[in-house]
């Protein structure tokens, strides 16, 4: 691996892991927990839990009574939780039964100790739930392999052939096999996956589009501009735009 390849790789594990220390890109603390648990990253739930709810940064005061105030909390965050999972394609009616479940529990809390203890069980509840849902089509372990190295990939340009020699299949075989169990070929998913990312990036850091482009290891930033407009119908820059109006307008309204 040469020197900018791992450049690449460091820049895309620091904005996907929103780890402390060396260019760490600025993000939504409160909107990157509800998606980490939307795309089921079940470990790094695990780490953003080890706070308690109590000690969560900017919790106002919804009540004199600190139990009292705790629970609406976790009434708020267990709803948004399920909206996000519902975003992430949960059905319904999972997602309001668990909700339901969980604020009941919290509601028969006598402790405010009891309802820190319940916060992270519910996220992990819901982000198991969404890593499986993640899964759910997939029946051989190869292709699983696949889905998991093409996530911790996206930062490199990946091949057939190097996912084939990585789950041991003849390459052919293997793209059948990909595209049978979830319904679009690597390349597509490939591109699919840097593409959701490049969103999430414009959205949560301050990387300008050549900077993303490279990140991801398209071979241009003008193909990625072109293939960009063809999945959002927008520029990169125009994207970036809209969504910063749009959560300007969100945290006016709050």
């Amino acid at each position: 691996m040469d020197t900018n390849d791992t450049n690449k790789e460091m820049f895309y594990k620091d904005f996907i892991q929103r780890e402390d220390g060396f260019l760490r890109a600025p993000y939504n603390p409160e909107i990157d927990f509800y998606n980490t648990i939307k795309i089921g990253d079940v470990e790094k739930v695990k780490e953003l839990c080890k706070d308690t709810l109590e000690d969560k940064p900017g919790l106002g005061r919804l009540s004199k009574n600190p139990l009292q105030n705790l629970k609406f909390h976790f009434v708020i965050t267990t709803a948004l939780v399920a909206r996000y999972c519902i975003e992430g394609g949960m059905d319904l009616s999972t997602a309001y039964s668990i909700s339901d479940y969980y604020i009941q529990k919290a509601d028969l809390c006598k402790r405010v100790e009891d309802i820190s203890l319940l916060h992270p069980k519910m996220c992990l509840d819901y982000a198991k739930r969404m890593h499986d849902l993640r899964k759910h089509s997939i029946c051989s372990m190869q292709v699983a392999q696949c889905i998991d190295y093409i996530y911790d990939h996206l930062h490199a340009r990946i091949t057939i052939t190097e996912l084939a020699e990585h789950v041991h299949l003849n390459e052919s075989y293997l793209s059948r096999l990909f595209k049978k169990e979830v319904g679009i070929s690597i390349s597509d998913y490939i591109r699919k996956q840097k593409l959701e990312t490049a969103k999430n990036m414009l959205i949560y850091s301050d990387y300008r589009p050549g900077e993303i482009a490279n990140i991801l290891a398209f071979p241009s930033q003008s193909y990625f501009t072109e293939i960009f407009h063809r999945y959002t119908g927008l520029t990169p820059k125009e994207f970036k735009r809209q969504n910063f109006q749009h959560s300007t307008v969100s945290e006016a309204l709050k």
